[in-house]
């Protein structure tokens, strides 16, 4: 083994040590909870699907996918991300009945990183995909259960974020008239570079007017009333109908009582080619990166079923990130026992591991630093010597 590699990572991978692993599967058991109250079932997909499949429906950049080669030569990747796979399933295996279908997941994905930058190549994503049902009361439903489960979780202090993707795309061709002159300014929306978006659009040789609707999208991010005041600004029926089904959406939200973690942005776009409706991104005070995502998407038509979807994935690390400490989750207790005692210590054991207890059992010959090796448990007890 070269030395140079001996404690090395690949780029962007990452360790998880004992105590962030008992944080996350704390939480990953809070979300997974919620989210089967909800009636959802969860799923899994292979680590490893085949490039042309599942590769290629993903709207992941080619040069983030992980690729390799199996025996045949034929061309694997690694998952980069959930919604693809399980479109692959519910296409071929879950959707003959052409009924409604929710489902869940609670996976690992890889995403090749070009350097460091302090991001992950390998990460935990949990969510949920809502099938064939295109009703707005879906959408909501996905919403609902996505605060829920944040709360559920552990977190308060979050916001969701909802746009659609249909009103922004046309009003830019409504306005600008070609798909590339709008590529631009999707690229600055989705960068949140709204400086940049401003010097953009009053660089562009539009009247003042056109100018202006372009530039008062950005004022469109807030409570109900900014679903009112984009109707001013679009023109066309597929813009309208964008903003009355956000208006149809803000009804199911009032309605399951989630309007205060809920803000209408106008100005959301992803990077994501298929999403194809109602989409939105999770926010929390102390992180500066969305959280979650999720939205309305087309891409089971792409394995040949005639259905759309919408869901939500929650990115683990970044929920951790925004609950902060979770206080003592780790919290064990220790019997010391010396050879004399340790069939008392034993028993003493299997009761307290009845009562719930997390119990570590340590043959004090065995420990070189007493002092140090205790600090790490709520409560030690000592059985030492004869019998008693």
């Amino acid at each position: 083994m070269s030395r140079l590699f001996m404690f090395e990572k690949p780029l962007g991978m990452r360790d998880t040590l004992p105590e962030l692993y008992e944080k996350k599967h704390r939480v990953r058991s809070l979300m997974e909870d919620a989210i089967k109250q909800w009636g959802y079932q969860f799923i899994e997909t292979p680590t490893l699907e085949y490039y042309e499949t599942v590769g290629t429906a993903s709207a992941i950049l080619d040069q983030e996918l992980f690729k390799l080669l199996d025996k045949d030569g034929h061309t694997l990747v690694l998952r980069p991300e959930m919604t693809a796979p399980i479109a692959r399933v519910a296409a071929s295996r879950l959707l003959e009945e052409d009924i409604p279908l929710r489902l869940a997941y609670d996976a690992n994905v890889f995403r090749a990183q070009q350097r460091e930058g302090g991001r992950p190549a390998e990460f935990e994503q949990i969510g949920v995909e809502f099938m064939n049902d295109e009703t707005v009361s879906s959408d909501g439903e996905v919403i609902a259960l996505l605060v829920s489960s944040l709360k559920k979780a552990g977190l308060s202090d979050f916001q969701v974020s909802i746009g659609h993707i249909g009103f922004a795309q046309e009003l830019f061709m409504q306005i600008l008239g070609t798909n590339g002159r709008a590529e631009a300014l999707r690229r600055f929306l989705y960068e949140k570079n709204y400086v940049g978006y401003r010097e953009h659009v009053n660089s562009l040789a539009l009247s003042s007017i056109d100018k202006q609707r372009l530039l008062q999208l950005l004022d469109l991010r807030g409570g109900e009333e900014v679903i009112g005041m984009a109707l001013d600004l679009i023109e066309n029926e597929q813009g309208k109908r964008a903003i009355l089904q956000l208006k149809e959406l803000s009804e199911v939200i009032k309605d399951y009582r989630v309007e205060e973690q809920v803000k209408f942005d106008f100005t959301i776009v992803s990077h994501m080619s298929y999403y194809s409706g109602i989409l939105f991104e999770v926010y929390s005070g102390n992180v500066g990166f969305p959280i979650g995502n999720g939205g309305r998407y087309g891409l089971i038509e792409k394995f040949g079923k005639k259905a759309t979807a919408t869901g939500f994935a929650i990115r683990l690390d970044k929920l951790l990130e925004a609950l902060g400490g979770l206080g003592d989750s780790t919290a064990m207790e220790c019997i010391f026992f010396s050879q004399e005692r340790r069939k008392e210590a034993f028993q003493l054991a299997e009761e307290l591991k009845e009562q719930g207890k997390r119990i570590v059992l340590q043959d004090i010959n065995g420990v070189k630093n007493l002092d140090f090796f205790t600090k790490r448990f709520a409560n030690t007890t000592f059985l030492i010597g004869g019998a008693q």
